[in-house]
């Protein structure tokens, strides 16, 4: 899993298009801005008001809802709508957009959204898969960030049809922004974040789920700390879950299992088991390094 350090040019281009201005999208904007990456930053959005606040923040300086207009002269294309809305709005921007434009996303998962756009009947030389490991519970451009990406990991799901150069491309503007890059094909990345991302969601929203109303005034900072990513956008997290199934239900499998051994050393009351456990845990964390 090679990690990329190539050098980042100043520019990275004259004009940069966003579709989906919202928290990823808008810090995408900020990002560019803040470091003079772009000379001009256009949102499209389905809605004006969105389009509004993302001006008012600063995270783009000029705004359509019209993509195919928004796109016409972009150099780069970074489509940041909801996964189930990718695939439309990628092969639209590439419909549109000029020869030589580099489109990519920032989808959580990658399988169904490279596959689905390799598939469609227009040119996708263009086009690869992103997905920038930096987010937060909230949603919408007033909360987007010019430091975001800083010191983030951001997946680069090439295919076999992709172009070197689109990667190479994908990579430059990804660290341009101050992001890791790491290469890999979008079927293992969506095994992966099954494990990493989108299991620790659904554990998050079951502690949540399955805590008592009455018993929230008792909440320390554990129970906070854990539940935090369970206040994020439902709609989205189930568009997620969908679109990468029998990789969270592997990944939930696997925690199920852990969880019934805890289950089954607690009742008979092996302490040295669940210390050992504890300690595997640990150690596992521990390895983050944060």
């Amino acid at each position: 899993m090679p990690v990329y350090q190539q050098n980042v040019p100043q520019n990275v281009a004259p004009k940069v298009t966003i579709v989906g201005v919202g928290l990823i999208g808008g810090s995408i904007g900020l990002a560019l801005g803040q470091r003079g990456l772009a000379k001009q930053i256009v949102g499209v959005g389905r809605r004006q008001q969105s389009l509004d606040r993302a001006l008012a923040c600063g995270a783009i300086g000029s705004a359509t809802v019209d993509l195919a207009a928004g796109v016409a002269a972009a150099d780069v294309v970074i489509v940041a709508t909801p996964v189930e809305s990718v695939v439309e709005d990628v092969c639209r921007a590439l419909a549109a957009a000029p020869a030589g434009v580099l489109v990519t996303d920032v989808g959580s998962t990658k399988t169904n959204i490279c596959e689905a756009v390799a598939d469609n009947e227009v040119d996708s030389c263009g086009f690869v898969g992103s997905h920038p490991l930096a987010g937060d519970h909230r949603s919408g451009p007033e909360h987007a960030r010019g430091d975001l990406f800083d010191g983030k990991t951001v997946v680069v799901t090439p295919t076999k049809a992709t172009l070197p150069e689109t990667t190479e491309r994908a990579e430059v503007f990804w660290k341009s922004l101050g992001a890791q890059v790491v290469q890999m094909p979008p079927e293992q990345h969506d095994r992966a974040l099954a494990t990493t991302s989108h299991l620790p969601h659904l554990v998050a929203s079951a502690l949540a789920a399955s805590t008592p109303p009455e018993w929230l005034p008792l909440a320390a900072t554990g129970w906070a700390d854990t539940t935090r990513i369970a206040a994020a956008d439902p709609k989205l997290w189930t568009q997620i879950f969908a679109q990468n199934t029998p990789s969270v239900i592997a990944a939930l499998d696997c925690l199920i299992e852990q969880l019934q051994a805890a289950r089954s050393n607690l009742v008979a009351d092996e302490s040295t088991q669940i210390e050992k456990f504890l300690h595997q845990a640990k150690r596992t964390r521990d390895a983050l390094g944060n």
